[in-house]
């Protein structure tokens, strides 16, 4: 079979119920659906054997994370796709045939995401990849239909096939073999920007990331991490400066991380501000595991140096956001594609 739909589940059998329907009904052709337990203790496996009986369980022994737990479980599935998905997404029909006809007539694209809209407010995009992601200067990412908090309503204007910077990890398909000449997403993440520094990686390699809109999902998000988590703070703000120390060319790095750190700051001033105080202080502890865990990334940064540095975009988000009023990606000069 060449395209494994593979859903990362932990206790989810709330949204297995809900969504899973869906993949398994438009999931139709040489494709099939693979359900990886992260090591859940409730009753969403029973739920999966009970109700598809032919749906193959992946099972790890405890919870990897997002990164680690793709990277273990796609290492037991032989396709010559992977979709990675979330166990919050409801897919329309016809929606792998778009992207996998794109692989096979565009052989350098390694990576390509559908068009994500919203499951609760379904003409407007979501704010987890909307059309297809970048990433400016100092490494803060936005997409085609969201900036910051923004969403805008689907209208069309992003329905372009296009090469992006990165694409969304809640539905994101993988050519298997530049999954594995890459190793995979980085474990050390857990969860949380793991998608970002793939496709990163995947650019750097050589190859293409690219947005299909022609395929549409719709997702609800925050399904694991609530979107106000003082963890998805700490990951996030962790893992976005382990990302740009990983990737950056050696001439933009010191000045980027420096110019960041303030900046996080700055951000963890208004979770103060705004009565968050866990977030503000998950911010600092993100800082200190990022400095703890400088000798393994310098190990990761030789190995991304040795191949050709993708360029990000240059602009600078915050300024273009909140000083010139820029809300929409459409507002936008994008430079680097």
């Amino acid at each position: 079979m060449k395209t494994a739909v593979v859903i990362l589940n932990w206790n989810g059998r709330s949204m297995l119920e809900r969504y899973l329907p869906s993949v398994v009904e438009h999931t139709t052709g040489d494709a099939f659906v693979v359900i990886a337990d992260n090591g859940s203790t409730d009753d969403s496996l029973a739920f999966v054997e009970q109700h598809y009986p032919s749906i193959r369980i992946i099972r790890l022994d405890k919870n990897y994370g997002f990164a680690e737990g793709y990277n273990r479980a796609l290492a037991q599935v032989d396709a010559e796709y992977y979709v990675l998905l979330n166990d919050d997404v409801e897919v329309t029909p016809g929606w792998i045939e778009p992207i996998t006809e794109l692989f096979e007539k565009e052989p350098e694209v390694a990576v390509c995401q559908p068009k994500l809209l919203m499951d609760t407010q379904r003409d407007t995009f979501e704010y987890a990849g909307a059309s297809g992601g970048f990433i400016d200067a100092f490494g803060y990412p936005y997409c085609r239909g969201r900036m910051f908090t923004t969403l805008e309503k689907d209208n069309g204007q992003y329905d372009d096939v296009c090469d992006v910077m990165w694409a969304t990890g809640a539905a994101m398909f993988v050519r298997a073999s530049v999954w594995k000449e890459l190793g995979g997403l980085d474990g050390d993440f857990f969860a949380h920007m793991e998608e970002i520094d793939f496709c990163w990686r995947v650019r750097n390699a050589g190859y293409r990331v690219m947005s299909c809109p022609q395929s549409t999902v719709f997702h609800l998000g925050g399904g694991t991490l609530p979107k106000s988590s003082p963890k998805k703070t700490y990951l996030n703000f962790r893992n976005n400066l382990s990302m740009l120390y990983k990737n950056l060319p050696s001439r933009s790095l010191l000045p980027v991380v420096l110019l960041r750190l303030p900046l996080d700051w700055v951000a963890a001033l208004k979770f103060i501000a705004d009565g968050n105080p866990k977030d503000f202080l998950a911010v600092g502890r993100a800082h200190r595991d990022f400095f703890r865990l400088l000798p393994q990334l310098r190990k990761k940064r030789a190995a991304v140096r040795r191949q050709v540095l993708a360029a990000r975009e240059k602009r600078l988000l915050l300024f273009d956001y909140y000083i010139k009023g820029k809300k929409h990606f459409s507002d936008l000069v994008v430079s680097s594609r």
